[in-house]
């Protein structure tokens, strides 16, 4: 793949087309009985007989400002859930779901992730582009969604028909891929990465973080924790698995398990170590300097380089090494929990841990070099909480230097388990062995 600093990828967009944009329209004909759509606005429909005779309706689509040369054409016997919606920034957006009329258990869902995206974005990022959003479910042939101008086509599997339990503990998963999607209408039809090394990084790694802290404002922080374990673990199994180079994020070749799941860690990592509103704030700057309105002036794509350059700007000198850890390099951990034990302290609890650290640094083939730990990291303890789900009773970063260290903290109902980093926040060989049920 090119690398960051290629003229010709610089030119071109993530696609790799060397035209920016396209005008785009559209006339599309189907079965008499079924709905076509495309990305744009729909300008008109008629019915009409082909050469043999056969009746077929057409739909005309027009976008009123220029997109990608990257769309979709789906035509279904369609049923239609419809909501016109004012996001906290913004015009309102109508916002529509075409499903199968047997498919509609998950719509309610898909629909407040539809608006949980728009308000959170909107306030964050900047204002939503388009005055319309609609999902579309098509049959699995394929497993997957894809966003394209205001149009977002869904196989059914995605969210359509997935049994999806309320259960405490249980992740709407409807909920959360409407989320991702939703957020290519930034990363990557506002702002579009250059045809090189790192574009993954500006386009899946950001939508992935945007539905991330959508899902943190819906669910309570104890269950971060299995979608970060999720993601480390799919992580971890892709170095395995790999069978030419692994790359730092900032020079990502379309690797799933690094722009995807190592993207999930580094981004949630980042807005923990310098705060989400420093985040966004470097979010927004570079989505107002970069997105496609810009492309003359700046005269090529921005680049990881880009990104990143905006995230230094708002973190402290303190902490520029964990843009370093996160995006520059592959830098792991080995965190444990050796030991925890409780004692009574009054009507409150004395607990202590005895934790290991290291840190290490990977070379492309996986090969670990042991480098200096001064990192500040998570010590938390639970207890009991509502439905049998345990809570966090204490959360907090120490900065930790030596490769074991005991710590003592106290808190004022009885702990169940504690450990270190145990929302899996750092990017852990072994996470396992992070939290042990207490003494």
């Amino acid at each position: 793949m090119r690398t960051r600093t290629d003229p010709v990828g610089l030119k071109q967009g993530a696609l790799g087309d060397d035209a920016d944009e396209i005008n785009f329209a559209i006339t599309v004909s189907t079965d008499p009985d079924q709905t076509a759509i495309a990305p744009g606005y729909l300008q008109r429909t008629w019915k009409k007989a082909d050469a043999n005779g056969q009746l077929r309706t057409y739909f005309s689509y027009k976008m009123d400002r220029p997109i990608a040369d990257f769309y979709a054409i789906v035509s279904a016997r369609y049923a239609i859930k419809k909501e016109l919606y004012k996001p906290r920034v913004g015009n309102p957006v109508s916002l529509e779901i075409y499903y199968h009329p047997n498919h509609s258990v998950n719509l309610d869902r898909m629909m407040s992730g539809m608006k949980a995206s728009l308000d959170y974005y909107s306030a964050n990022f900047g204002a939503y582009q388009y005055r319309q959003l609609r999902i579309l479910e098509f049959p699995s042939y394929r497993g997957f969604a894809q966003s394209f101008a205001n149009t977002v086509p869904f196989a059914e599997g995605m969210g359509f028909t997935q049994k999806i339990s309320d259960a405490p503990g249980k992740i709407d998963y409807a909920f959360y891929v409407t989320c991702h999607e939703i957020a290519h209408q930034w990363w990557g039809h506002q702002v579009e990465s250059a045809n090189v090394q790192g574009g993954t990084l500006l386009i899946e790694s950001l939508a992935q973080y945007s539905a991330l802290m959508v899902m943190q404002k819906t669910y309570p922080k104890e269950m971060m924790q299995k979608f970060l374990k999720n993601e480390l673990d799919d992580y971890l199994g892709g170095r395995g698995f790999e069978r030419k180079k692994e790359k730092p994020l900032a020079e990502v070749e379309n690797q799933q398990y690094i722009h995807y799941s190592k993207g999930s860690l580094a981004m949630y990592a980042l807005q923990d170590y310098i705060g989400e509103a420093n985040v966004n704030r470097a979010l927004h700057n570079f989505r107002d300097k970069w997105n496609l309105d810009e492309l003359a002036k700046n005269g090529r794509y921005p680049t990881s380089a880009d990104l990143i350059a905006e995230f230094r700007a708002v973190t402290p000198d303190s902490l520029q090494s964990v843009i370093t850890d996160l995006f520059e390099t592959i830098t792991l951990f080995e965190n444990k929990v050796d030991k925890v034990t409780v004692k009574p302290a009054g009507k409150a609890f004395d607990v202590t841990l005895t934790v290991s650290a290291a840190k290490f640094r990977a070379d492309s083939l996986g090969n670990e070099t042991p480098t200096k730990l001064n990192d500040p990291i998570y010590i938390g303890i639970y207890g009991e909480g509502k439905n049998d789900q345990d809570k966090l009773l204490f959360y907090q970063k120490y900065r930790l230097t030596k490769p074991k260290q005991t710590i003592t903290v106290r808190v004022n109902q009885k702990p169940t388990r504690a450990g270190i980093d145990p929302l899996n926040v750092l990017v852990d060989r072994n996470s396992d062995d992070n939290v042990k049920a207490v003494e």
